[in-house]
């Protein structure tokens, strides 16, 4: 069994990955995004939902439903890692 190097794995997952084309809009002094009603559905959001962008380290962002829970979640972690930063600096040695 060959083992798949990295590279060749993020060319799978982009062959697999389904694009759809999408636009930006002014939304008064703003700007917006048209998602497809496939996108929404997929997503599983409505007008008037919020969503969760997250930028990843390779630059790329994905999106998602917004989760109150994960994103205090999220808040706590951050929090944690900035008090205790150099206790877990030690620990990642």
């Amino acid at each position: 069994m060959r083992v798949k190097g990295r590279l060749e794995i993020e060319a799978i997952h982009r062959y697999n990955t389904r694009m759809n084309k999408t636009k930006l809009i002014k939304v008064g002094n703003s700007t917006g995004l048209i998602l497809p009603k496939e996108v929404l559905a997929r997503l599983r959001v409505e007008l008037g939902d919020e969503l969760h962008l997250v930028e990843r380290p390779n630059g790329e962002f994905t999106i998602g439903k917004y989760d109150p829970e994960f994103a205090r979640a999220m808040e706590l972690a951050e929090e944690v890692m900035h008090e205790d930063r150099d206790i877990l600096r030690v620990l990642a040695k």
